[in-house]
């Protein structure tokens, strides 16, 4: 019998030039394999735009699949639930998230906006979902956060001294959240 396989996490970065070595991200990192976890940490191509024409069979080509969890960060989060409509996971962590291009151009160009969202696939293709937002983000309105959690049911953590979640090296909530879900996983269904 083989042994039950743990689950892998792909970190994604948002975009703007946004890179595996930012933010938390190397610190999500290690602190994520001290849990077992298989973690994947790359810088995606086409950074800059993060379109979703290259970011979404990135993902695939990372091997995401119900055995990953993706943790996103701003567009990185956007992606993550674009990948969820058509592709099961174990779970997802979206920090910063929106559903609309905020009329900001260079997001509409992205490809993630114009088709509808379909929110009972995201939800339905994998086992749990969090979100992390802050009142105080300079990018993303707080009804943007709001309305996605509605829409998915989710866990959802509102802060209102986090901004964008770029100021911090360290997301002590995300690895604690994720702990707690790991438990409750059978690994031998995986």
């Amino acid at each position: 019998m083989t042994p039950p396989r743990m689950p892998k996490a792909i970190l994604i970065h948002g975009n703007g030039g946004g890179t595996a070595d930012d933010i938390w991200l190397p610190w999500l990192e290690r602190e994520l394999t001290t849990l077992g976890l298989d973690v994947i940490n790359q810088t995606f191509p086409d950074n800059v735009r993060a379109r979703a024409r290259f970011w979404l069979p990135f993902l695939e080509s990372l091997g995401a699949d119900e055995n990953t969890i993706l943790i996103g960060h701003s567009s990185g989060a956007v992606a993550a639930m674009r990948y969820a409509e058509r592709h099961r996971l174990l779970g997802s962590i979206l920090v910063g998230v929106c559903h609309t291009d905020l009329g900001d151009s260079g997001e509409a160009a992205s490809g993630y906006y114009a088709d509808p969202w379909r929110w009972e696939d995201i939800r339905a293709h994998q086992q749990w979902i969090a979100i992390y937002n802050s009142t105080d983000d300079p990018h993303i309105p707080i009804a943007e956060p709001r309305f996605v959690a509605a829409q998915l049911r989710c866990s959802y953590f509102e802060f209102t001294d986090r901004g964008h979640f770029v100021d911090s090296r360290t997301f002590p909530e995300v690895p604690r959240f994720i702990r707690e879900k790991l438990v409750r996983v059978d690994f031998t269904s995986v």
